[in-house]
């Protein structure tokens, strides 16, 4: 058991990690949604990428891939881009892609072109661009395609054409069993048939230092010049010879790049050494490479028998990524006696600088969780680890005290042979007695966690706890107990809160920002400077490194401090390295100076290098619209020319934008912004999302624009669409018209509704009031007839009276014995009773009263005398014999006589009555 863990330690020891490595980004078929296979690579003036894929044309637009099958569903071998065009060829097939106004590639075939020329049972392998004409490369013939004329001239071979080169604007093609030629006034010239080109794959062909490098596939490079042709005399060909070599490129930097077949791709210098090389255990998506390109920003991509990488070989950063994880999350790194260490979780390991690609070896006895490392005046090197502390010497670790958790490590004042130390459960003086370490003593009085801290030369110690808040401890003067200890208040609890010096000062960092410690106020007050050039924060982890640049960490960026020289104001450089990206661990970033402007960064997987003279602050960004689709209520897309502005029935469901940025760096992150005139005046919120949709906009005009961010550096322009949502029909002029007619005339019925109901009112009212004043005239009428009658029964009345007292002198004058002296007064008294002018008197006062009465009963009777008239009218005033007696100056018994004759005139029946006969006139 213990012979096997000894392997495992050794195994562990001398373990192969691999080398630090420019960043690759990996696309596999579920990426791109073609088939495995990638035979070509090229890229267009918009930088977007083209592949020649077993499924046909794919297009990278740095957001999305758009795959498009090739014309006669074969395998799409090459593909070129060229001007406006995209050239392709596959099996008995070639042509061109061109982007038609929906933003789509639309393919036009050039085989009708070539005539009698008929590409029959053979593929296009290759396609050039040589001045004015496109070289399509086939099995057995070259097919020159010129651009102006569209006219086509071809060069035969029998034998099979393995690969055709465009050198130093010359054509060079190799022909099996025969050699390589050159075209020279339009003919092929054969130029070398040396046996290694005969019996070898030529690869490729270069221009460099007036000769041309041949490189072969199993053969290595070879140089010819003055028809001479012999190996170039550099150290890669060793291993060359080692490998299948299938592709290859030169850069522009005169540097090489290779593809092999089984041992993915191979770096080599200007000068033929090589730099490194990539395999799928170091990141490639697969071993065998079938193609190579380099982009317009000197990325090189890879198209792979399995998949599709981009390598950013310029990239300012690199990395050493632990693909097997045997080195696991790196917590903390170091430089010393120039050599890298690196603290993780699973132990401590370490390489020399001098060389980057030696392995990593492990630092026996570390193994575990490793939390710092610290560099005691380039004397010792300290370790803090979950078992306690070790002193590391090389590969080897001596523990100098085995109290667990051993946080970090910080400098006595005034006292060199003292270190503090924090761990778990509070504070540790570390001694140095002759030229050993040892643990002196724990601090009593505190016991809380000590991960971050910081001492001053008065014994004074602040110590940051993220979820307890920042102590002000007092020490005694031999650093055994704390005196004193008060909280500071001022500071809110934050987590992944940080405290360090910086510039004989104290910075405590949270997310609300960097605050200063004061020390004649013993307080911490914010640096509105920093915190504003830092905001806004995530981790707020800051590190100084051995050149004294403060380095903070937040979401999006990574950033260091300067200070201006003249107005010792702060600068600060930010370097857009996204956390999600960068893969640190959260709290525990760790940053250290290299050489240089290099610099070494911790990540969960492994580490960054980066040298910061190569970092490119300022870069051209374009951001494209490639696409707007509309779909319908019922899920039918519709694509939309995206030059010409939309127009949009109501009901048109939802508007789809799709945009990109061309932009390939691993560690860059491109953010979309938009806004939309005619709904929204502000920009929206960075996102990462290429696509955006709107559905339910009300009728109106509209235009959106969409500008992009790479890193923290915006686009040089932005795209805009302009559209119109039309009105509903509903809403439509015409039916607008059509309810304004509409309400002209329910106006108008309305109008004459009211009009004919106030009419009405009116009338009703006009109706009424001539009522009450019919009432109120018939009132006064009544009140007259009222008047009348009592006039006509007072005149009745005194009539009657005046008759009975005549009647009652006559009578009494009659008893009187003279006879003769009372004879004149007897006629006198029977003159007024017989008077005719009581009878006017009483017809006036009757006819003002009852005025019809006598015209109608006289027109009913025409027979009546003038007696019978007044017989009828005392009777139409009800009166009794007895009444009327004295006013026709007869007797009772003869008004009934009167009466009964009347009757007979009348023509009244016995049973009715005379007087109610009467009173219906």
């Amino acid at each position: 058991m213990k012979s096997f863990q000894f392997i495992i330690l050794c195994f562990l020891c001398f373990m192969s990690f691999g080398q630090e490595l420019p960043p690759v980004e990996t696309f596999s078929t579920s990426d791109y949604n073609g088939e495995n296979q990638n035979w070509m690579i090229t890229q267009n003036t918009n930088k977007y990428i083209y592949v020649a894929n077993n499924l046909g044309l794919l297009e990278y637009n740095g957001s999305d891939w758009t795959p498009y099958r090739s014309p006669n569903h074969t395998i799409l071998r090459a593909v070129k881009a060229i001007d406006n065009r995209i050239y392709s060829g596959c099996y008995e097939e070639f042509g061109y892609w061109e982007r038609h106004e929906y933003g789509h590639l639309v393919y036009q075939s050039l085989i009708p072109k070539l005539g009698d020329k008929i590409l029959s049972d053979d593929q296009i392998w290759d396609i050039l661009d040589y001045e004015d004409w496109v070289l399509f490369q086939a099995g057995h013939a070259l097919y020159f395609y010129d651009k102006v004329s569209e006219e086509f001239k071809t060069i035969n071979s029998e034998n099979i054409i393995y690969k055709v080169f465009n050198v130093n604007n010359r054509i060079y093609y190799h022909v099996a069993n025969e050699g390589i030629y050159v075209l020279e006034e339009g003919e092929p010239k054969l130029i070398l048939n040396d046996k290694i080109v005969i019996e070898d794959r030529v690869i490729d062909i270069f221009y460099k230092n007036e000769k041309l490098i041949i490189l072969t596939r199993n053969s290595g490079f070879f140089q010819f010049v003055d028809k001479e042709f012999e190996a170039w005399d550099v150290s890669s060909n060793k291993r060359l010879k080692e490998l299948n070599i299938f592709s290859s490129i030169q850069l522009r930097d005169q540097s090489f790049v290779l593809g092999t077949i089984s041992n993915g791709l191979v770096k080599v210098s200007q000068d033929g050494e090589i730099d490194y090389e990539i395999n799928q255990r170091k990141g490639l998506a697969n071993n065998t490479v079938l193609t190579l390109f380099e982009d317009y920003e000197n990325n090189v991509w890879t198209g792979l028998d399995n998949g599709i990488n981009c390598i950013n070989v310029n990239s300012s950063i690199k990395t050493f990524i632990d693909y097997n994880g045997s080195i696991g999350t790196v917590y903390t790194t170091l430089i010393f006696n120039n050599q890298l260490y690196v603290g993780t979780n699973q132990g401590l390991f370490f390489r020399s600088l001098e060389s980057k690609n030696q392995d990593f070896k492990f630092v026996k006895g570390t193994a575990g969780q490793v939390w710092s490392l610290f560099n005691d005046e380039n004397e010792n090197l300290f370790c803090g680890h979950h078992l306690g502390t070790f002193l590391i010497n090389e590969d080897k670790a001596t523990s100098i005290s085995s109290i667990l958790g051993a946080w970090n490590f910080k400098t006595v004042p005034n006292r060199n042979n003292l270190l503090l130390q924090g761990n778990y459960d509070g504070l540790y003086v570390l001694q140095k007695e002759g030229s050993t370490w040892k643990l002196r003593n724990k601090i009593d009085g505190f016991k809380n966690s000590s991960r971050f801290f910081e001492i001053n030369d008065h014994n004074q110690i602040l110590v940051n706890h993220e979820y307890k808040g920042v102590f002000n401890i007092q020490l005694d003067s031999t650093l055994h107990k704390v005196i004193d200890i008060k909280h500071q208040s001022e500071l809110e609890l934050g987590k992944n809160s940080g405290l360090i010096s910086y510039k004989n000062n104290i910075l405590y960092t949270s997310e609300d920002g960097v605050f200063d410690y004061i020390k004649k106020e013993g307080k911490f007050k914010k640096n509105l400077d920093l915190s504003e050039k830092f905001s806004p924060y995530k981790s707020v982890k800051m590190v100084v490194d051995q050149k004294g640049k403060l380095w903070l960490f937040s979401e999006d960026n990574i950033s260091f401090v300067s200070y201006d020289n003249l107005t010792n104001k702060p600068e600060v450089t930010t370097i857009s390295i996204p956390n999600n990206l960068r893969k640190g661990v959260l709290g525990f970033e760790n940053i250290q100076h290299i050489e240089k402007e290099n610099y070494v960064l911790g990540t969960s997987n492994g580490y960054l290098t980066m040298d910061l003279s190569q970092i490119k602050n300022k870069r051209e960004y374009h951001i494209y619209l490639n696409a707007v689709t509309i779909s319908s209520l019922n899920d039918e897309t519709k694509d939309l020319p995206l030059a010409l502005n939309g127009d949009f029935n109501y009901d048109y469901g939802t508007l789809h934008f799709n945009f990109s940025v061309p932009e390939y760096d691993k560690f860059l992150e491109v953010n979309y912004q938009y806004r939309l005139e005619g709904k929204m005046e502000k920009w929206s919120s960075w996102s990462e999302s290429p696509n955006i949709q709107f559905e339910n906009l009300t009728f109106g005009d509209y235009k959106l624009e969409v500008r992009g961010k790479v890193g923290n550096q915006q686009t040089e322009n932005s795209v805009s669409y302009a559209f119109t949502i039309n009105r509903p029909w509903y809403l439509s002029n015409v039916a607008i018209f059509v309810y304004l007619l509409l309400l002209l005339v329910i106006g108008l019925l309305i109008h004459k509704a009211y009009k004919f109901y106030y009419e009405r009112i009116l009338r009703l009212e006009h109706i009424k009031s001539e009522r009450a004043f019919m009432q109120i005239k018939n009132e006064k009428l009544n009140q007259d007839i009222e008047g009348k009658n009592r006039e006509l029964a007072i005149s009745t009345m005194s009539i009657i009276k005046k008759n009975e007292l005549l009647r009652k002198i006559k009578k009494e004058l009659k008893v009187t014995k003279d006879k003769e002296d009372i004879s004149s007064a007897i006629k006198l008294i029977d003159t007024n009773l017989n008077n005719n002018k009581d009878w006017k008197f009483f017809k006036q006062a009757f006819n003002n009263a009852d005025k019809d009465f006598m015209d109608k009963i006289k027109a009913a009777h025409p027979d009546l005398t003038p007696n019978d008239l007044r017989f009828c009218a005392y009777l139409r005033l009800n009166l009794s014999s007895k009444e009327m007696a004295p006013l026709l100056n007869i007797s009772t018994k003869s008004v009934e006589t009167k009466r009964y004759r009347l009757r007979k005139r009348l023509q009244l029946h016995h049973d009715e009555s005379l007087v109610n006969y009467i009173l219906k006139f």
